[in-house]
């Protein structure tokens, strides 16, 4: 039995009590793979950001917010875990200043200082030792997959991942998806359009490969 850690689904960075900035992440993807890694009979940690889905029986849950907030569990989770898969879509930025309250609408315009969200998988990545850590790399539609696993590739590089899930962003709230699986040693695995569920159970059975790969050697 392997220990699987995933994080899954958006983060909101909230600028005061009631407005926030965040995506369309559903968590669907994250959710499969976790129920896809307990189905396949391994311990299973879920980082879940705000999300309207159920996250799978059997599997350990710490529900999340923010940015800084799936940093924080993330980082207490991973020292248990042999394998990372980061699916969550973590904000890029977040209010320098959160207001609290609600204040109300001025009826002018309003500069908004934003300052980086840390970056998750690259820090944990950065001192995984013997862990396998995967990657997601959500692309533009209009830049085509060639594109977007080009971009991957460059991710995979600057954040020392094992692998990277390339995909489009019409993705996301789907229930199908269409990826690429790209390797640290250069293999490119094109899965198809199929549905999430299909897709996550190859994620967790590629992912685990590589752990047993490593501990082999």
């Amino acid at each position: 039995m392997v220990s699987i850690m995933i994080t899954a689904g958006p983060t909101r960075e909230y600028l005061d009590d009631v407005r926030f900035l965040s995506n369309g992440s559903s968590g669907r993807m994250g959710c499969a793979l976790a129920e896809a890694a307990r189905t396949a009979g391994h311990a299973v940690c879920l980082v879940l950001g705000p999300v309207d889905l159920a996250p799978p029986s059997g599997v350990t849950v710490f529900s999340v917010t923010s940015a800084l907030e799936m940093q924080a569990a993330a980082e207490a989770a991973f020292q248990a875990a042999d394998i990372l898969i980061a699916a969550a879509a973590v904000a890029d930025y977040r209010p320098l200043h959160r207001v609290a309250g609600k204040p109300a609408k001025q009826g002018e315009r309003v500069t908004l200082e934003l300052v980086p969200n840390p970056d998750i998988v690259a820090g944990l990545a950065a001192k995984r030792g013997r862990r396998v850590v995967v990657g997601f790399a959500l692309e533009s539609v209009s830049a085509g997959m060639a594109a977007a696993i080009a971009r991957g590739r460059d991710k995979l590089r600057r954040k020392q991942l094992d692998l990277v899930v390339v995909n489009l962003h019409d993705a996301i709230g789907g229930v199908s998806s269409d990826v690429v699986l790209c390797y640290a040693d250069g293999r490119d695995e094109a899965l198809g359009l199929a549905d999430k569920n299909l897709t996550a159970a190859h994620i967790v059975h590629a992912a685990v490969e590589l752990w047993m790969g490593r501990q082999a050697t």
